[in-house]
């Protein structure tokens, strides 16, 4: 497998302004993923640490109990035993629990972690555990129940589940009935093309959704049975037994409310105030907490002395919330805001691995950790690929395509190289004929007039029939000419269906299973064991 890397510009500027090292990004962020000397001077830091941190025994099992039941590898169990000890470390990243492991960015996400959990633990002589946050607590059940495949007929095909109960709960408390997982894998088959990986395949994605009760169920077994092999640990940020190890953190963050909206509105300012937009509102009465109420997910804002949900379905006091906090934590979740914050008071976060959006939210909470004393994580963007088949790359350099073309220009170098292949010069040809014949017949028609005014009129008729006539071969000729090059747009369709489709990066819209059913896991195991600099760069791998 080789791979070339390339600058793909961010879709977030303060994201691209961090990973550049930009002056007026940096003040937002207390390290920087590339300076070497913040990754020892973080390690250090979590040592002497003596702010607000989990219950180290409780968390492991906590986390030993779900890697068990999703089915994860020995090695998995064997790094979070790791995070007994008091010198480990953690790298910590994680995605939405999509349908069959969502886009191909969530397993760069993981292929992410391994590799600095890999890195940093050899360079600082300390275990560093992996772990993958699978974020089962949100409700956005339509950003995670479809995914895109391109069929063999060129279509973006997708398959997605519907909505169980359309109640606006989280992702893991929502239940996936057998005939819901039947009709979408039934889907996907249909979609793929028969490979000698397809049976093995769908029977390993049969596997996981057997008895799953949710998506975030069937996704933490597909993340296992892909990943666990190399230690990677998963955790539902809905899980109940990790809810109990959080309930300290949640009655912090409730008793300081006001003063955590006031640090995250100076976070705000600090974001403007470098030219940025923020990328997540922060409401000045926000309490930037989430509580589960008659099967819902509510929002909840301060509203005086009370906190209460935006349409005032539920209102509590502080004691009340406090209560909850202590004695049923499971019913709180975090938001944007805070699930940061929760992140480092579970884990020894040495780093944690992010995508552009989630840099820029993050750039918000600076001085909300430094509120609640807890220390911000080294900053690192995921690693991003774009996979290219060689069948691909031969096209690319047959119509003379660098990705730089296709990424910005490819409709003008399409459109350049049909025109190039009109030899016979159809259009200027035609054109040249219509003006040559009204040259010779208008002046002919014009004279018929001395004659009777009714052969001129007949005349006229007579000059636009004929041009007509020659329209109509024109453009049959030029479907002609055009059918003659069908194979080729085709090439050129693929090509661009392949590394922009929807006009997005590949590993946004395409999901890896259409990858694993061409070409084994290899590709993705090669990811995981070559080593590859986590360096902001987009690379493409040529399979």
């Amino acid at each position: 497998m080789a791979w070339e890397a390339f600058h793909w510009k961010k879709s977030q500027p303060l994201a691209e302004a961090y990973i550049a090292g930009a002056e007026q990004a940096l003040p937002l962020f207390p390290h920087h993923f590339a300076r070497e000397a913040d990754w020892s001077r973080q390690a250090q830091q979590l040592s002497a640490h003596r702010g607000p941190s989990a219950d180290r025994t409780a968390l492991v099992e906590a986390l030993g109990a779900y890697n068990e039941r999703i089915g994860n590898a020995p090695q998995a169990l064997e790094a979070l035993a790791h995070l007994r000890h008091p010198d480990s470390l953690v790298v910590v990243g994680g995605q939405q629990a999509g349908l069959f492991g969502g886009p191909l960015l969530v397993l760069y996400k993981a292929v992410t972690l391994l590799q600095l959990a890999r890195e940093w633990g050899e360079r600082l002589e300390r275990p560093v555990v992996p772990v993958f946050w699978i974020a089962g607590e949100d409700h956005d059940f339509d950003e995670v129940n479809h995914v895109a495949v391109l069929s063999s007929a060129q279509q973006i095909e997708k398959i997605k589940v519907e909505h169980p109960t359309g109640r606006r709960t989280s992702v893991s408390r929502l239940p996936i009935n057998e005939t819901t997982w039947n009709g979408a894998l039934e889907a996907l088959e249909m979609t793929l093309p028969d490979t000698e990986f397809k049976a093995s395949l769908l029977d390993k994605l049969r596997a996981c959704a057997e008895g799953a009760p949710t998506l975030s169920e069937a996704f933490g077994r597909w993340m296992a049975g892909l990943f666990g092999e190399y230690g990677l640990v998963l955790l539902d940020s809905d899980d109940p037994a990790l809810r109990r190890v959080e309930a300290p953190f949640f009655a912090e963050l409730i008793a300081q409310n006001p003063g955590l909206s006031e640090a995250l509105s100076a976070g705000r300012s600090a974001v403007e105030a470098a030219g940025f937009t923020p990328q997540a509102e922060v409401a000045p009465d926000g309490a930037n907490l989430f509580v589960f109420h008659a099967g819902q997910r509510l929002l909840l804002q301060r509203d005086g002395e009370l906190f209460a949900d935006k349409k005032q379905e539920l209102r509590l006091t502080l004691d009340e919330l406090l209560e909850l906090a202590t004695n049923s934590p499971d019913s709180l979740s975090n938001n944007v805001m805070t699930r940061p914050l929760m992140q480092q008071f579970l884990f020894p976060a040495l780093a944690t691995v992010l995508g552009p959006g989630e840099i820029a939210y993050w750039g918000l909470t600076g001085p909300a950790f430094e509120r609640l004393g807890l220390p911000m994580p080294i900053i690192v963007p995921r690693l991003e690929f774009t996979l290219l088949e060689g069948t691909v790359h031969k096209h690319m350099n047959k119509y003379g395509l660098s990705l730089d073309d296709v990424l910005h220009r490819f409709d003008e170098k399409k459109r350049q190289w049909l025109d190039a292949q009109d030899t016979l010069r159809l259009p200027e040809r035609f054109a040249s004929v219509k003006t040559a014949f009204r040259a010779e017949y208008e002046p002919l028609v014009d004279s018929l007039a001395a004659i009777n005014p009714g052969v001129k009129k007949l005349g006229e008729t007579n000059l636009q029939k004929i041009l007509e006539q020659i329209d109509f071969l024109a453009a049959k000729a030029s479907d002609a000419h055009q059918t003659q090059f069908d194979a080729a747009l085709r090439q050129l369709d693929r090509i661009k269906l392949t590394v922009l489709p929807l006009a997005k990066p590949q590993e946004r819209v395409y999901n890896g299973c259409a990858y694993l059913n061409r070409y084994g896991n290899s590709w993705l195991q090669q990811l995981v064991e070559q080593r590859i600099p986590v360096d902001g760069q987009h690379r493409v791998y040529y399979l």
